[in-house]
């Protein structure tokens, strides 16, 4: 796992918010769409997956993201 900066991670983590996500959502569909339509629930299914697999990698972009800096200069 690459170390990054608090400040790294918090700008990957808007690009992959703003760009990545947006993306991966249409490459998903396209890929679905080569497909006949499946069942109803067999689709679902495929999407609840597809939705948990983009950030099982992307998992340390995220982590304390929405903390204080701990590198910041204390007052």
């Amino acid at each position: 796992m690459p170390k990054l900066s608090h400040k790294a991670r918090k700008r990957w983590s808007i690009f992959v918010l703003l760009v990545g996500i947006p993306v991966y959502a249409v490459v998903a569909v396209t890929v679905v769409e080569m497909f006949d339509r499946p069942h109803f629930l067999l689709e679902a299914l495929i999407y609840l997956v597809l939705g948990v697999v983009w950030a099982l990698p992307l998992r340390f972009v995220f982590l304390g993201v929405g903390r204080e800096d701990p590198d910041a200069p204390r007052d």
